[in-house]
């Protein structure tokens, strides 16, 4: 038999492999856009399930025929904006330098951020002063997990980034963010990409066959499953890199360019019988991304205007959604 030739496993693409400090992802990199928008949103990963749709595109090799996706539901209730953040250039960074919390702040956050001394109207007058020299200008948002049907009611609050180069306009348009909440709709529109950033599922403490396919030992080996060979006898040491076992999972990953098939606000559309598996019923907003995502059923998704440029989907035409139960 011929000698089967793949690439090495466990890449060094994602290195080192860490735990993230939160189950919240962290974006560190904004696209740069045109138009003055917000350029994220966030949802709760409801489940998956299946959709039929018909390509109408004129050069797809499946013009005309019906086509199924499996599709991940990510529902996502509004965002309130927690504080307008002014931003410095510092040799290669951006530096923090001042902050003013939304003084109309839910009780929900209320009971996790002690505001008792800031002055709202003292920060903002500061950032106002600063605008010449500002570099950038973004938000923090929280989420509002007591609207869905989730457990938890502790909100998650993240930073998003805005689009535009006018640092002036920014800030008047982030203004007009803090006595409302923000919806899906008025961030994404349907039949775009966008990044999805996630943390994984931990799946413990794994040998080297499940963390880095290493092949079974043959059937004449005492030990079907033993590790493998941890290098030469001499040096008489572990050389760096070597496949050992360990820690598999809970990682922050990323996905570039994924589909956003559609956003609707009508979740009798989607709701299966019986509800999602290890999630209920979806309430509110949600958004329909094309394949599987990173991480477990009720865990925050961060969804992103695409970093490297984006393709619009196409014609295509939704025939129909599966809703048969998921037990």
């Amino acid at each position: 038999m011929a000698n089967i030739h793949r690439p090495r496993k466990g890449s060094l693409q994602y290195w080192p492999r860490v735990r993230p400090k939160k189950e919240t992802p962290v974006v560190k990199a904004w696209p740069t856009l045109k138009n003055i928008s917000l350029l994220g949103f966030a949802g709760y990963k409801a489940g998956m399930t299946h959709l039929q749709l018909k390509d109408n595109r004129p050069n797809s090799c499946t013009k005309g025929d019906i086509v199924s996706w499996p599709v991940t539901i990510l529902e996502c209730p509004p965002l309130r904006v927690v504080s307008l953040r002014a931003y410095q250039q510092e040799a290669t960074t951006l530096k923090l330098v001042q902050e003013a919390f939304n003084p109309r702040l839910s009780k929900e956050l209320q009971r996790h951020l002690s505001l008792k001394r800031h002055n709202y109207e003292q920060h903002l007058k500061a950032i106002q002063e600063l605008l010449p020299t500002l570099t950038d200008i973004r938000i923090n948002v929280a989420t509002q997990p007591i609207k869905t049907g989730l457990s938890k009611k502790q909100p998650a609050i993240f930073e998003l980034g805005l689009g535009g180069t006018d640092i002036k306009a920014k800030l008047e348009y982030t203004l007009t963010l803090l006595d409302k909440d923000i919806h899906l709709s008025d961030v994404f529109k349907a039949g775009t990409r966008v990044d999805v950033h996630s943390v994984s599922k931990g799946k413990g403490f794994q040998g080297t066959v499940k963390r880095f396919g290493v092949s079974l030992r043959s059937h004449k080996s005492e030990k079907k499953r033993r590790g493998n060979i941890m290098g030469p006898e001499r040096p008489g040491r572990v050389h760096w890199g070597m496949l050992m076992p360990g820690r598999l999972g809970y990682n922050t990953r990323t996905e570039y360019n994924k589909h956003l098939v559609f956003i609707h606000d009508q979740p009798e559309k989607i709701n299966p019988k019986g509800g999602f598996l290890h999630y209920g019923l979806v309430k509110n907003e949600y958004a329909v991304i094309k394949g599987s995502v990173p991480g477990p059923a009720k865990r925050l998704i961060r969804i992103n205007e695409p970093i490297r440029g984006q393709r619009q989907l196409g014609n295509l035409e939704l025939v129909s959604i599966s809703t048969a139960s998921k037990q």
